[in-house]
């Protein structure tokens, strides 16, 4: 699904990661952690073709991230934001716009894109709500509808950057739920970038850590190979 091949980034003369070799296979769960500022969110840039390695190379689904082109394959849900109160739209809305990459101006979703929004909204426990503003959800709502959203291209990867940020315990246990079919029923591989272990524990096949430009396993989690870590 992913692959950094000795992949090194840099701002300017500031390296902000170094030599990082790993790979991640079709339904994993892959839990990313480290202090503010250690490199996660680029790493996650640099998976997404947002930004360029400074060395190496990021493929996804074997075709470097430069040239890849099958971006409906890869589902992204950014830290949540607050939405505005001024913000007219329903769930069904904000889901329904994850297609908008794939459909022309003024056309119509297809039978198959609307059973793929009753599914999402099914998997994400949204059905009831569908009709209201996404403003007047709760916080673990707008973050469930939000990665409705990103799942309703059918992607076979997924990065979630701090998804549990600003939710409730009951929000937690249902995007719990979630992810578990996610990954067990739909075999979807997800990255889950987060502060909380407690949101992947039990999920995450490995952790790793992003610590002074590398990329390491945390204790008792699989291996990561780094140019500069022998055997890391």
């Amino acid at each position: 699904m992913l692959e950094f091949e000795r992949v090194g980034f840099s701002y300017g003369r500031q390296p902000v990661l170094t030599g990082i070799s790993l790979t991640i296979a079709a339904g994993e769960f892959i839990a990313v952690v480290g202090p503010n500022g250690a490199g996660k969110t680029t790493l996650v840039r640099l998976a997404l073709g947002l930004i360029r390695p400074t060395d190496g190379a990021v493929r996804l689904f074997g075709t470097d991230s430069s040239r890849f082109r099958q971006w409906s394959s890869v589902g992204y849900v950014p830290q949540r934001a607050n939405a505005s109160s001024a913000l007219p739209i329903s769930v069904d809305e904000v889901v329904r716009s994850g297609l908008a990459g794939q459909l022309r101006p003024l056309a119509r979703v297809s039978s198959t894109q609307r059973e793929r929004i009753e599914h999402v909204l099914e998997v994400m426990g949204l059905q009831q709500v569908r009709r209201r503003r996404i403003t007047q959800l709760s916080g673990g709502q707008q973050q469930r509808a939000l990665i409705a959203r990103a799942l309703v291209t059918t992607p076979r990867l997924l990065f979630l950057d701090e998804p549990t940020t600003g939710v409730d315990a009951e929000a937690k246990t249902a995007l719990r739920a979630s992810l578990e079919h996610l990954v067990n029923i739909e075999g979807i591989a997800v990255v889950y970038i987060s502060h909380d272990p407690a949101g992947f524990a039990g999920l995450a096949q490995r952790v790793l850590e992003v610590r002074d430009g590398q990329v390491l396993p945390v204790s008792g989690s699989a291996p990561v190979s780094s140019a500069s870590h022998p055997g890391a």
